[in-house]
């Protein structure tokens, strides 16, 4: 982290601590963090077994958190919505529709019950003030940055210490809040990473065995920058296709395990490219649409990372890598089908802009974010001739942001 960025986290924590104290008559205990994240390669592969290649970024959920002297009641404010919501560890349910964002918050807790991994009636009525400057609807996952800063606060409430806490574990059971108590079907990659993200690194995550290696980007020293770029057109998993993408995929797996014999509960991930083109004309059209980007996508990943560890030894190599993106895009546009016009002119105009190595959609779909590999020295550029000219055609407020890599979930002292 450089210098500027640990100021403007420390500026952070410091309103926040502000702020709490102001609403609450006092300072909080202690302040949670989540990361969002970006996702390099490996879209729409988590949930069918595969690969994936995300980084935790620096822009974070804060959750301020103090004992408020009840029983079980939980007051919860939230800064970017200015309102509060009321609610006990003993009667956990859903909440009314305009308090939707607090289901991440109660489902957390929700599901570290569920399994075994903390007792609620242990903990204490709290006050919590949230804070994020993770853009919402981008598809940079603040919903899984929330997870992980109440997952980590709950476990301190607990009295595990960071250090302590189980964190594939914790990942876990934030996706089962996500899947069984808000309703979205998502895979284990957010989560994951938001909880275990590692510096200046990209993790390679096998989604089935949950094995993961960091990788090293080597960014700084090609004078790479690592750029989201926001279509603001938003992205929400719940009012989404992505549960349809899901049953089209497990509807391509069932073919597939049958067409080759294969164990039941075999997924996407154990087919090759070829296997599928040998049977994918029998196949109903969409689930062999969505089936030939899933399997692609992992190869398309694992190559990624193999430049990536060796160094990128010259121009091809780089080239490589970018086409690897650019045929993410196309893959996710034409066999996923979850992007949409606006986000495929941003790639579009990525592609054509001078020191731009790749560009792809990221996220979920069906708006959100592109990420772009950017030369150092273009950036003044690609905001020209990527940013601004998309802005002029659309007439929407595209928003760019310059990431690091950073590390997973943390925990501060409120001193």
């Amino acid at each position: 982290m450089s210098d500027a960025e640990g100021s403007v986290e420390a500026a952070r924590l410091l309103n926040l601590r502000e702020a709490f104290e102001a609403r609450y008559g006092r300072p909080p205990l202690f302040i949670s963090r989540g990361p969002g994240r970006v996702n390099v390669i490996g879209e729409h592969t988590d949930y069918n077994g595969g690969f994936v290649f995300p980084a935790a970024i620096n822009r974070s959920v804060l959750l301020a958190v103090a004992p408020n002297g009840t029983a079980d009641e939980v007051r919860l404010f939230s800064q970017d919505y200015s309102r509060e919501s009321r609610f006990s560890w003993s009667q956990l349910e859903p909440a009314p529709k305009e308090e939707h964002w607090t289901d991440y918050v109660r489902g957390v807790a929700w599901a570290c019950q569920e399994r075994g991994l903390l007792d609620l009636s242990k903990l204490p009525g709290v006050n919590l003030l949230l804070a994020s400057d993770v853009p919402q609807g981008a598809g940079l996952s603040s919903s899984a940055a929330l997870e992980i800063a109440t997952g980590l606060a709950l476990f301190r409430l607990a009295g595990v210490g960071p250090g302590q806490v189980d964190r594939k574990a914790l990942a876990l059971a934030c996706q089962r809040a996500e899947n069984g108590f808000v309703g979205a079907n998502t895979g284990i990659m957010d989560q994951f990473i938001s909880a275990l993200g590692q510096p200046d690194s990209a993790l390679l995550i096998d989604t089935r065995s949950l094995d993961y290696r960091a990788v090293p980007l080597g960014f700084a020293r090609l004078g790479l920058k690592l750029v989201a770029v926001d279509s603001a057109v938003p992205h929400h998993h719940d009012a989404s296709g992505y549960n349809q993408r899901r049953a089209e995929c497990e509807e391509a797996a069932r073919f597939l395990t049958a067409a080759y014999s294969r164990s039941e509960g075999s997924q996407l991930r154990d087919f090759t490219p070829d296997q599928l083109a040998a049977v994918a004309a029998q196949m109903p059209e969409l689930p062999a649409r969505r089936a030939r980007h899933v399997i692609t996508e992992d190869v398309r990943t694992l190559r990624a990372v193999e430049l990536l560890e060796g160094g990128f030894q010259g121009p091809d190599d780089l080239a490589e890598f970018g086409q690897l993106l650019r045929g993410s895009h196309e893959s996710l546009r034409d066999d996923f089908q979850v992007t949409v016009p606006q986000v495929d002119r941003l790639a579009e105009l990525a592609w054509a802009c001078p020191g731009v190595v790749g560009a792809r959609m990221t996220g979920g779909g069906f708006g959100g974010c592109t990420v772009n590999i950017v030369s150092s020295e273009a950036l003044a550029v690609f905001e020209r001739q990527v940013v601004e000219t998309y802005r002029r055609e659309t007439g929407l407020n595209a928003r760019m942001f310059v990431f690091d890599a950073v590390e997973g979930g943390s925990l501060f002292d409120a001193g």
